[in-house]
């Protein structure tokens, strides 16, 4: 059974979703002091955490980057803020999605059950892949390019797999919201291009520049 770890405030909403997830037979841990999120964190080792903006003491960009220190678990933001920026720092700070109050419960749900589906069964941990001498080692979520490396998220893992199972063909970017989120239709965007961004930046850091393409109006490509 699936363990999700909801990091909400306010006890009305922590209460509802709780009882949504667990209809669907996912054991809900409800954390109700916000002091050391980290440690409750390490304690119940959830496989996913519904992590809220607006918290007591440090606000969940600031746990975020302290769950993404010591794991990858799927972290999904769930904020009434709605600008752009604060879905840009939320993706920046490590979160997989974004969902903005006030949200419909059966599409959070959906959104929880497809990114632990494809978090915990799309890798093949003996697989490599390899390009322009960029090694992409599935086993851990890393590339590798001379001596260099680089960890990926999840997300990241994700568009670089596609991607790389298309080289020399546009991806566009209604596939991959797809492959990412099953439903494009309830995401911002912006979301999929800010981990593009990431993703290449982290590509570049290594030593490789312009790994991949955009093809303006139509998608990315890896040449």
């Amino acid at each position: 059974m699936f363990r999700v770890m909801i990091i909400e405030d306010d006890e009305k909403i922590r209460r509802i979703v709780a009882d949504a997830l667990r209809k669907w037979q996912y054991e809900v841990l409800e954390l109700t002091s916000f002091e050391n999120i980290r440690g409750e964190f390490e304690a119940m080792q959830p496989h996913l955490v519904l992590l809220d903006v607006n918290l007591p003491v440090f606000d969940g960009f600031y746990w975020c980057q302290q769950i993404r220190s010591v794991s990858k678990v799927p972290i999904i933001f769930i904020s009434s803020r709605n600008q752009n920026m604060d879905v840009i720092m939320a993706i920046n700070m490590g979160g997989d999605d974004f969902v903005q109050k006030p949200f419909d419960l059966g599409v959070l749900v959906a959104k929880v059950s497809a990114l632990l589906r494809r978090n915990y069964t799309y890798q093949d941990d003996s697989l490599q892949m390899s390009h322009r001498q960029l090694i992409f080692h599935l086993s851990n979520s890393s590339v590798q390019y001379g001596e260099r490396t680089a960890e990926l998220s999840r997300n990241e893992f994700i568009i670089l797999q596609t991607m790389m199972r298309s080289i020399g063909k546009i991806v566009s970017r209604d596939d991959l919201m797809q492959v990412l989120w099953n439903d494009e239709q309830f995401i911002d965007d912006n979301t999929l291009t800010v981990n593009v961004n990431r993703l290449r930046r982290k590509i570049a850091v290594l030593g490789l520049e312009d790994f991949i393409a955009t093809r303006k109006g139509m998608g990315y490509i890896i040449e």
